[in-house]
């Protein structure tokens, strides 16, 4: 069993990870503006600068809504919230293209946590670029997610795999499973369900959870 405490510090290095990148850019664009004298190279850099830091926020406020607390929000989210926010990660590569289906007006916060990871991993999957379709809609009391990554190469890890399932024993989880492993405890404490399909040219993730009493009706 993953205690909390080792869950929450595998999605911090999660987390670090993945800003490591932005935050680097800004470091190394900062020490190239003071050196520079050239004015069209500073303007270069402060090209650089604004696109890293405009990164760094995206995933700031990606990780807040995803791992987070998602303070500031009540019980439910709206939806713009999460379409928001994958839509700024994958403008960050031409490759990518979001197709977002989503009707609600808004989801609860397990249902918004679920649908962002999911969705982070099927990003993940798509090492050739290509596109992840999002959708989710409210039926008979339940709220489901469904999120498709199609492209010319679409990568998974059978260890994430293991961790949705529930199956990875805990000394193999790793800051790259920790998020699969979050959703396997959410849907699980919930009483609701997640699975996942990876064939040739897409990977299906999909998930169901029971709203909160007072949606059900």
């Amino acid at each position: 069993m993953t205690s909390p405490l080792d869950l929450a510090a595998l999605l911090c290095s999660r987390l670090c990870h993945d800003m490591l990148s932005p935050v680097g850019a800004l470091n190394n664009g900062l020490e190239l503006l003071a050196e520079e004298k050239d004015p069209t190279m500073r303007q270069r850099c402060l090209d650089l600068l604004e696109q890293s830091a405009r990164i760094s926020a995206h995933k700031l406020k990606f990780f807040r809504l995803a791992y987070g607390a998602a303070g500031g929000f009540g019980e439910q989210v709206p939806v713009e919230e999460p379409r928001e926010l994958l839509a700024a990660l994958t403008s960050n590569d031409e490759r990518l293209t979001l197709d977002w289906a989503v009707g609600e007006a808004s989801l609860s916060k397990p249902a918004v946590k679920v649908l962002l990871n999911l969705a982070a991993m099927g990003l993940d999957s798509l090492v050739r670029g290509g596109t992840l379709s999002v959708g989710a809609e409210r039926n008979d009391g339940n709220t489901e997610i469904a999120i498709r990554a199609s492209g010319p190469r679409v990568a998974f890890d059978a260890n994430i795999g293991k961790a949705l399932e529930g199956s990875l024993a805990p000394e193999e989880l790793s800051g790259r499973t920790a998020p699969a492993h979050m959703i396997r405890l959410i849907v699980d404490r919930d009483g609701g369900a997640v699975q996942y399909h990876h064939g040739e040219g897409a990977l299906v993730l999909g998930a169901v959870l029971p709203d909160p009493e007072g949606l059900i009706g």
